[in-house]
C-alpha cells in the first residue's frame, strides 16, 4: 500500500495535475461568476451575441500568433539544451508573429463593417468591437508567444500561475463593464481581458530570472520558418474552420429555432469550456512536451493509457454528479429563464468524454509533427459536425446542435484509433 501511494506521489501526471487544479478552480469560479452576471444583465440572446464574438476572437488572436504556440512548445522540449538553436527558433517565431499581427491589427481597424457583417449580420451594428480587438491584438500576441516559453521549460508553477491572476483581474473587468456598459460593454471586456494579461506576464518575467533569459535575441532562421510553417497551418486549419462552423450553426439555430435557443446552446457550451479547461491546459503544459519526447511506440501507448488511467475516472465522477444536479446548476449559474436548455447535458457531457479520449491521442498529431494526418483528420470531423448538426436541429431543434456534438467525438475517437492502431496494437518501433 505504501509503495502505491509512493508512486502516486512521485507521478509527474500527479503532480501536475494537483497543481493545475488550483489554476483551473479559480478559472471556473471566476468563468461562472462572469456567466452569471451576463445571464442576469444579458440574458440568452446577448449570450447567443456574445458566442459569436468569441468564435470569431479565438480565430483573430491564433491568426496574429499564427498558431505557434504548439510548434514552440516542442520545439523548447525537444533543444531546451541547446540555448542557439533555441534562440533562434524563438527570434523566428516572433518576427513571423510581428508582421501578420500588424496587417491582422490594419485589415480590423480600417474594414470593420466586413468583420460585423460577417460576425453579427448586417441587422446589427458593432463596428467599434473590431477596431477594439486590432489595438489589442498586438499584446495579445505577445503574451501568447512568452506563455509558450514559459511552458516549453515546463515552469509550471509560473504558468499556472498567470492563469489564475489573469482569471480574477478578467473577472473584476468583466463584472464592471457589464454592470456600466451591458452588452457592449461584455464585447470590450473579451477583448481586453487576454490583452491585459501581458502586464501581468510582464511583471512575473521580470522578476524570474531563469524565465527572463529565455526571450528571444535578434538570430533569425530560415529552416524554423519552414518547421514552424506545418505548425501555423495545422493549429489555423483548427482555430478558423472550427469556429467558423459554430458561428454558422449558432446563427441556424437562430434562423430556425430562434435566439434565445442559440443562447441555451451557448449556455451549456460556456458550461463545459469551464470545466474543460482542466484538460485542455493539463494536455498543453504537461502532455504535449512528453510527448514530444517520446521516441518509441510503446512509450507513446503507455503514456496515454496512464493518462486514461489517472484523469478519466475523475471526469467520469464530475460528469456524473454535473448530469444529478443539472436543474440546480442552471438556476446558480443562470436563471429561470434558461431552464429549457436541461436536454442539452447528458449529449453534451457524452460527448466531452469522448472529446477528452479523443485529444489525449490527437496531440500526438502536434507532437510529431504529422501534418497531413491531422488536416485530413481534422477537416473530416469538421464537415461530419456540421452536415450533423444541420441534419439534427431540423429534426429535433435546437437539442440537434448537442446531438452532433456527442455523434462527431464519437466518429472522431474511432477515426484516431485507426490512424494510431500501429502505435497501440502493433509492436514496439521507433516514432
Amino acid at each position: 500500500m505504501d509503495s502505491y501511494f509512493d508512486k502516486l506521489k512521485n507521478n509527474v501526471l500527479i503532480k501536475v495535475s494537483s497543481f493545475n487544479a488550483i489554476s483551473v478552480f479559480a478559472k471556473m469560479i471566476t468563468g461562472f461568476i462572469s456567466l452569471k452576471v451576463v445571464a442576469i444583465f444579458l440574458g440568452p440572446e446577448g449570450l447567443a451575441l456574445i458566442g459569436n464574438l468569441r468564435n470569431v476572437l479565438t480565430s483573430i488572436q491564433s491568426v496574429g500568433t499564427l498558431g505557434l504556440y504548439n510548434g514552440i512548445v516542442k520545439y523548447i522540449a525537444e533543444f531546451k539544451s541547446d540555448k542557439e538553436e533555441t534562440k533562434s527558433m524563438l527570434s523566428t517565431s516572433y518576427l513571423l508573429c510581428f508582421v501578420i499581427t500588424i496587417v491582422m491589427s490594419i485589415w480590423l481597424y480600417f474594414f470593420p463593417t466586413f468583420w460585423n457583417n460577417l460576425v453579427f449580420g448586417s441587422s446589427y451594428q458593432y463596428n467599434f468591437v473590431f477596431k477594439a480587438i486590432a489595438i489589442a491584438l498586438p499584446f495579445y500576441s505577445v503574451n501568447t508567444l512568452c506563455l509558450a516559453i514559459i511552458n516549453g521549460y515546463s515552469k509550471y508553477k509560473i504558468y499556472i500561475l498567470l492563469n489564475i491572476a489573469s482569471s480574477i483581474l478578467g473577472l473584476l473587468i468583466t463584472v464592471f463593464l457589464v454592470w456600466e456598459y451591458k452588452l457592449e460593454g461584455a464585447f470590450l471586456a473579451i477583448i481586453i481581458n487576454p490583452a491585459v494579461s501581458l502586464f501581468l506576464t510582464i511583471l512575473i518575467i521580470l522578476n524570474k530570472k531563469d524565465v527572463f533569459k529565455f526571450l528571444p535575441s535578434n538570430k533569425i532562421s530560415f529552416k524554423y520558418v519552414k518547421r514552424l510553417s506545418s505548425f501555423a497551418i495545422m493549429a489555423l486549419v483548427s482555430v478558423t474552420i472550427l469556429p467558423a462552423i459554430l458561428i454558422r450553426i449558432r446563427n441556424f439555430i437562430i434562423t430556425t429555432e430562434g435566439i434565445k435557443e442559440a443562447g441555451y446552446w451557448e449556455a451549456i457550451q460556456s458550461i463545459s469550456s469551464q470545466y474543460m479547461l482542466f484538460i485542455t491546459t493539463l494536455l498543453t503544459i504537461y502532455l504535449l512536451p512528453k510527448l514530444a519526447e517520446i521516441k518509441k511506440s510503446k512509450d507513446f501507448r503507455l503514456e496515454i493509457i496512464n493518462f486514461y488511467k489517472t484523469i478519466l475516472p475523475v471526469f467520469i465522477v464530475g460528469f456524473l454528479i454535473i448530469y444529478f444536479l443539472r436543474n440546480i446548476i442552471i438556476k446558480v449559474l443562470f436563471s429561470n429563464e434558461f431552464i429549457e436548455m436541461e436536454p442539452l447535458f447528458i449529449w453534451q457531457l457524452f460527448g466531452d468524454l469522448f472529446k477528452i479520449a479523443s485529444l489525449v491521442i490527437a496531440y500526438q498529431f502536434l507532437a510529431k509533427r504529422m501534418f497531413w494526418y491531422y488536416i485530413i483528420t481534422e477537416i473530416i470531423s469538421f464537415a461530419f459536425l456540421y452536415l450533423a448538426s444541420i441534419y439534427l436541429i431540423n429534426q429535433f431543434g435546437f437539442i440537434g446542435a448537442s446531438m452532433a456534438y456527442f455523434f462527431n467525438y464519437v466518429f472522431y475517437f474511432l477515426l484516431l484509433i485507426v490512424v494510431f492502431r500501429k502505435s497501440f496494437f502493433g509492436p514496439d518501433k521507433n516514432i
